[in-house]
């Protein structure tokens, strides 16, 4: 199929990853509850593999953690989820144009496409032409010999690329936000976080 490769944005609820997951997998952007179910499940039926050290908190509180909606997924999740479908998962950053592809261990015969900006996931589509509807989105991909997805990977990398250009992601590191709460500003996730856990405040806006 020729056509282009979009970005369609997922609501910012800190859910994007499982609800940009559910669209690209089942073109639904609403699995998140149920998402982090499979989640917690999956984690919880395997504790030697699952582990503190691995986790970076004990198995239950992670279970625990991963199925409150105000918490973000990432690594982890995505590689869970990825066996959950039997599908590769490819996660582009923007900053960096890095692809990180999630299952592929598993010789899996298709992908999704993911794009990431430092502090939110879309997901990416091959649209029949600019401008078309959202059910006309190809978002499941077919695996070829030489492990690429043909055309749609070149595509996809343009658009990457052309968002970087653009600037449009968040260095997580040196970015400055604003409590949209108390109004301090801070730098930094890390920053961030600590205001956060401090004050209970979780409405953060970037600084332009």
């Amino acid at each position: 199929m020729e056509g282009t490769v979009v970005r369609r944005v997922i609501p910012s609820d800190n859910s994007c990853l499982f609800n940009a997951v559910g669209y690209v997998m089942e073109h639904d952007k609403n699995k998140a509850p149920e998402l982090r179910q499979v989640i917690a499940a999956t984690v919880a039926s395997d504790p030697e593999k699952y582990n503190e050290a691995f986790l970076g908190k004990p198995n239950q509180d992670y279970c625990a953690w991963i199925l409150d909606s105000e918490k973000w997924g990432g690594a982890i999740e995505l590689s869970i989820l990825a066996d959950y479908y039997g599908r590769e998962i490819a996660a582009y950053d923007i900053q960096t144009t890095r692809c990180d592809l999630y299952g592929q261990d598993r010789q899996y015969s298709e992908r999704v496409m993911l794009i990431y900006d430092g502090l939110h996931y879309d997901a990416l589509a091959m649209s029949p032409f600019e401008g078309a509807p959202e059910e006309f989105d190809q978002t499941i991909f077919a695996v070829q010999k030489d492990r690429t997805i043909g055309p749609a990977e070149g595509l996809a990398l343009n658009l990457v690329k052309e968002q970087k250009r653009k600037r449009s992601y968040t260095d997580t590191s040196n970015f400055t936000l604003r409590c949209g709460e108390c109004q301090i500003g801070v730098v930094g996730q890390k920053e961030a976080v600590e205001h956060a856990q401090a004050t209970g405040h979780v409405n953060f806006q970037e600084y332009r």
